[in-house]
């Protein structure tokens, strides 16, 4: 444990990683911006997913896409290590609260290297079908014994990050992390939070109710990614309407990931 938080100290103390890991921030809300306009487009018939594999797609076919998903991936795994350093380097001394912030960070970390190896997958010529590996990762653990109990589980889990990110937004608990301006630009980066955490966290609990309504209907076809979760809201009176918001407010968290990169407390 010694060494472990020898070597966080090292990361954290590197200006360089530092530095690469801001730039983490920054892909990353050039991917949700990106997921945002292309939930947008499902309202008026648009193909492309509305997920990371979706955004890695559009940004390959854009001039230096592959460079640019080069960058997403080096940035992103960056930003996962950095945040696996915060959890070795953990210091509340709640032991109860230390652990609860150690399981946030992996978790964090968890789904940036997921992002990071899309990006990578595209970059090198592959493609992800998350919606169709989600459904199969569905299906599979439904036949298991306890499965269907498991994938309940897995459901209110990110149902429960979900409802998290909404939380986050409107109590602005995400203004801690920051190291603001005074003034006007503080005040606009913080709407910006408020609105991109509880649109982004609308989408990732309504991907946790797919999971459990195909573990109660025994269809795993019900389950899916961000993209069958934006389909769904679609589907809803006033879908275009809802999804025209969630797709905004994704863009919106996308350019709050931006003012991150610079005000981050890193």
């Amino acid at each position: 444990m010694t060494n472990a938080k020898s070597a966080a100290h090292v990361v954290q103390d590197s200006t360089v990683f530092r530095t690469i890991a801001r730039i983490g921030y920054v892909v990353l809300g050039i991917v949700h911006i990106v997921i945002g306009v292309l939930a947008i487009s499902i309202t008026t018939g648009g193909g492309q997913n509305a997920d990371q594999g979706g955004a890695m797609e559009q940004i390959r076919q854009a001039p230096l896409g592959v460079f640019v998903l080069w960058i997403i991936a080096l940035g992103l795994a960056a930003l996962a290590i950095w945040q696996i350093a915060e959890a070795v380097a953990e210091r509340d001394p709640d032991s109860k609260r230390k652990w609860g912030h150690r399981i946030k960070f992996i978790g964090t970390a968890v789904a940036y290297i997921a992002i990071a190896i899309t990006a990578l997958v595209y970059a090198l010529g592959g493609r992800s079908d998350s919606s169709q590996s989600t459904k199969s990762f569905s299906a599979q653990l439904m036949s298991t014994p306890g499965g269907v109990a498991l994938l309940i589980l897995v459901g209110l889990i990110i149902l429960a990050v979900g409802i998290a990110f909404v939380v986050r937004g409107f109590t602005r608990a995400f203004e801690k992390h920051l190291d603001l301006p005074a003034g006007t630009a503080r005040k606009g980066i913080v709407a910006f939070g408020v609105v991109g955490y509880v649109a982004k966290g609308v989408a990732v609990a309504v991907t946790g109710v797919l999971f459990v309504v195909a573990a109660l209907t025994n269809d795993p076809e019900s389950a899916g990614g961000i993209d069958s979760a934006l389909h769904t809201l679609a589907a809803l009176p006033f879908g275009p309407l809802i999804l025209w918001i969630v797709g905004g407010g994704l863009i919106v968290y996308g350019l709050f990931c931006f003012a991150r990169a610079r005000y981050a407390r890193m």
